[in-house]
C-alpha cells in the first residue's frame, strides 16, 4: 500500500513537472508572440506614415511636373513669338528695302522728267504757248518733296525694344532641346548585349 502511495506521488510529481515546464515553455511563447504583434504593429503604424509620405511626396512630384509643364508652354509660346518677331522683322527689312527701290526709281523718273518738261517749256514759249504746270501743281503725290516726305515718315518709326539675350538664350536652348527630344523619339533605342559573367 506504502508503495503504491509512493508511486502515486512520483507520478503526481512528475506531472507536475512537466506541467510546470510546459507553462514556463507557453509562458515564454505568449512573451514572444506578445512581442511580434508589437512589433507588426509598430510596423504597420510606420507603413502606414510611409505611405502617407509617400502621398505628399507623389503631390508635390505632380506639381512640379505641372509646373514643369507650364514653364515649357510658355517657352513654346515665347519661342513661337521670336520666331514671328524675327520673321516680321525680315519681313520689314524687306519692305524697306523694296521702298527704297522705289523711291529711287521715283527719283530717277523725276530726274528725267523735268530736262524734258523744261525742253518742252522752251518750245512752247517759242510758239507762244504757256509754260506746263510743275508735276506738284497738278498732283501732290508726284512731287519729289512728297516722296522725301513718305521715306522719313516711315524710316523714323518706333522700333519694337530688341528681344532681351535671357529670352533669346531660352528660346534657342528650347528649340535645341525640342529637336534632340524629337530625334531621341525617331530613333529606336539600341540593344547592348551584355558581356558574359565572370567564371
Amino acid at each position: 500500500m506504502i508503495c503504491g502511495d509512493r508511486t502515486g506521488v512520483l507520478g503526481t510529481q512528475g506531472v507536475v513537472a512537466v506541467c510546470r515546464n510546459k507553462t514556463v515553455q507557453m509562458e515564454k511563447l505568449k512573451a514572444r508572440l506578445r512581442g511580434e504583434f508589437q512589433a507588426l504593429e509598430s510596423e504597420k503604424r510606420h507603413l502606414h506614415e510611409y505611405k502617407q509620405e509617400m502621398d505628399l511626396l507623389l503631390q508635390e512630384k505632380m506639381a512640379h511636373v505641372e509646373e514643369l509643364r507650364l514653364i515649357h508652354t510658355d517657352i513654346n509660346v515665347v519661342c513661337i513669338c521670336i520666331c514671328e518677331c524675327v520673321y516680321m522683322e525680315n519681313t520689314i527689312k524687306q519692305s524697306e528695302n523694296d521702298l527704297s527701290k522705289r523711291l529711287e526709281s521715283t527719283r530717277r523718273l523725276h530726274e528725267e522728267y523735268k530736262p524734258l518738261k523744261e525742253h518742252v517749256d522752251t518750245l512752247r514759249l517759242t510758239l507762244g504757248l504757256q509754260r506746263l504746270p510743275d508735276l506738284s501743281h497738278e498732283e501732290e503725290r508726284l512731287s519729289l518733296d512728297y516722296f522725301e516726305k513718305q521715306k522719313t515718315e516711315w524710316q523714323t518709326e518706333p522700333q519694337e525694344p530688341p528681344i532681351p539675350e535671357s529670352l533669346a538664350a531660352v528660346a534657342t536652348v528650347a528649340q535645341h532641346l525640342q529637336a534632340v527630344r524629337k530625334q531621341d523619339s525617331r530613333q529606336p533605342a539600341m540593344f547592348r548585349q551584355q558581356p558574359p559573367p565572370m567564371k
